[in-house]
């Protein structure tokens, strides 16, 4: 299955069908009299967060989505037929945008919410409605409410609990592989992932998910490589892995060019928790270590993990941390479902 982070859809909800101006007219029966049935009410357009999604694919190929039109009233006082409701169908984690793609129209983060989009017309009244004492024959039955049509965006942002962050070739898809039953594509050249992936990490009896995304380079705020479109999969991360390659001459730069892209991405998700990690130091000798160690201490400000995503070494240490942060920000949460009620 490909994936599909980001789709525009058209959405119409159903109009209203018409009131109908009838009058009864039956042999030997003397007195007649209005009998025009209302309109039936248009359907509504829905979105609804299901289970086994992970992906918007199937927005790129249907970006339509119009729901029934209510059916005319009839004669008898017989209401014309409801429209059908349609539903959008999205992955847990999908944001739904206006148009201008800022405004926020509804965000979905648990499987089973539903969110009204469009309400359907409603149906006109039929003659039947406006008789009165002193208007025995109305002849006027009113038309149906138009629909609503809209112009909406889904945005995907993965649900998960930590997210990796570095330079293409930092060695992101190893350690995602070493550590969950992920298996991204991995190879020695950059931008092997094109897409982010998803990982569910165990340490210690726990268990969370981690979320791969494509690598970024210099000036990926300005579109290049694969630019920082990805970058939206890590807003719900609790905590970011920064991971630098400790076979690169410049460690040092390589996690300021990083840092600075997190920064002009988003303020929120350049002041997330992060970890950093030195990695690939399997290839290193014990001095390299230290020297490279010391350097991304200086430029991070703060502790160097060092490990190896391919021999293991360091990574559990690596989990460690991230559970301790993602503990910690699950903890207020539920320190407020188990406060007890009080007037």
């Amino acid at each position: 299955m490909k994936f599909l982070d980001l789709a525009k859809v058209q959405i119409r909800s159903g109009a209203g069908g018409a009131g109908c101006a009838s009058f009864r007219r039956e042999k030997f029966i003397e007195f007649g009299g209005p009998d025009g049935g209302d309109g039936g009410r248009g359907g509504d357009v829905w979105v609804e967060c299901v289970p086994a999604l992970n992906t918007l694919i199937d927005f790129r190929y249907q970006q339509h989505f119009f729901a029934q039109n209510g059916r005319p009233g009839m004669g008898r006082q017989r209401t014309g037929k409801d429209g059908e409701d349609i539903v959008l169908k999205v992955p847990a984690g999908t944001e739904i945008l206006e148009e201008d793609q800022e405004t926020v129209v509804a965000d979905l983060t648990e499987v089973g919410q539903r969110i009204l989009l469009a309400k359907g017309g409603n149906g006109g009244w039929g003659n039947a409605r406006f008789k009165t004492s002193t208007n025995q024959a109305p002849r006027r039955a009113n038309p149906g409410q138009e629909g609503v049509e809209r112009t909406l965006w889904l945005r995907l942002k993965l649900i998960a609990d930590a997210g990796l962050a570095g330079l293409p070739n930092a060695g992101k898809s190893t350690f995602l592989a070493a550590v969950s039953n992920a298996r991204p594509k991995i190879a020695d050249y950059p931008f092997t992932t094109l897409h982010p992936n998803l990982g569910v990490v165990g340490v210690d009896g726990r268990e969370f998910v981690m979320a791969d995304i494509p690598g970024l380079i210099e000036g990926a705020s300005e579109g290049r490589g694969l630019g920082d479109q990805f970058l939206g999969h890590v807003e719900r991360c609790a905590v970011l892995l920064h991971l630098v390659d400790g076979t690169s001459e410049d460690v040092a730069g390589d996690f300021a060019i990083i840092d600075r892209e997190l920064e002009l991405y988003s303020a929120k998700v350049h002041a997330k928790p992060r970890i950093v990690g030195l990695n690939k130091i399997d290839a290193l000798t014990p001095e390299e270590i230290e020297t490279r160690k010391a350097a991304l201490e200086d430029a991070s400000g703060q502790r160097v993990h060092t490990l190896s995503g391919v021999a293991g070494t360091g990574v559990q240490y690596v989990l460690r941390a991230l559970w301790s942060e993602i503990e910690a920000s699950r903890r207020p949460a539920q320190q407020e479902e188990e406060a007890p009620w009080q007037p």
